[in-house]
């Protein structure tokens, strides 16, 4: 495997017509993956096409309930059943969005709740939470509330309690604190046509940084408003290379490691 693509959801709709070839494709350039859910049909069908890949590419589930997805009660016994299959290595995607809700405010004690469980789910299965962290615009106060749970239950439960915070887009203090709880970050393909983020990247330990597509979601420039897909982990590795002034060899085999060591793969 040579690259890992820490989170997509390559189980959605938008692959229905050519999902046998684009794994196919992903074989072919040695791209493995994490395969996430948002709720407990698209956590089932992550599983599904994590054991549809065996034999084929390094593909492997997360089962969660995304914070926006407030349609749906946490039901953590059968997130619970989930989590005991072989292929689901994280719980999640799940955590805390205070940029889509209509009233954030009112959001929030649901939100932080939904998210107690996982991190709760977390700790008894051991396996690493997935995280979604959205802040409010122009604010970072998802992020310091996050920090702050992440803290008290780090506290309770130290080594216990370890995951990701996939597209991360917070500063270098919010990293900071949030690699000092030994929680890593994953980055997009948003890095090919901004340099919102380049500060942090370049601030970021290498053994902190993951990368990430969030396929169907966020194409690189050069596909910019189309579907994305697992492939573009190559220009996100290119990228974070080429922001931290390193080989992008060196990087690439960090960022497989890591997400080796983070999900026990």
């Amino acid at each position: 495997m040579k690259y890992f693509d820490s989170h997509c959801h390559i189980q959605f709709p938008q692959y229905a017509d050519d999902g046998a070839e684009l794994l196919g494709r992903m074989k072919a350039e040695e791209v493995g993956g994490l395969v996430v859910g948002v709720d407990i049909g698209s956590s089932k069908r992550a599983i599904e096409a994590a054991v549809n890949a065996t034999g084929i590419l390094p593909l492997y589930a997360a089962v969660g309930l995304h914070p926006n997805h407030d349609d749906e009660p946490f039901d953590r016994e059968a997130y619970r059943t989930l989590a005991t299959h072989q292929k689901v290595v994280a719980i999640g995607e799940c955590g805390l969005d205070y940029y889509r809700p209509d009233d954030a405010e009112s959001a929030k004690g649901l939100q932080k709740t939904v998210f107690e469980g996982h991190l709760a789910l977390s700790i008894e299965t051991g396996k690493p939470l997935m995280i979604h962290a959205r802040p409010a615009k122009g604010t970072m106060n998802a992020y310091h509330d996050l920090i702050d749970m992440l803290r008290t239950y780090k506290g309770e439960h130290g080594d216990r309690l370890k995951g990701n915070v996939h597209f991360f887009v917070g500063g270098v203090e919010e990293a900071r604190a949030l690699a000092e709880l030994d929680f890593t970050m994953s980055f997009t393909a948003v890095l090919t046509f901004t340099a919102d983020y380049d500060e942090v990247i370049r601030y970021l330990p290498l053994d902190r940084i993951l990368s990430e597509t969030d396929s169907p979601y966020v194409a690189p420039a050069e596909h910019r408003g189309k579907r994305n897909d697992p492939l573009a982990v190559r220009q996100v590795v290119g990228a974070l290379a080429r922001i931290r002034g390193e080989d992008e060899e060196v990087v690439r085999e960090a960022t497989v490691t890591n997400a080796k060591r983070l999900f026990g793969i």
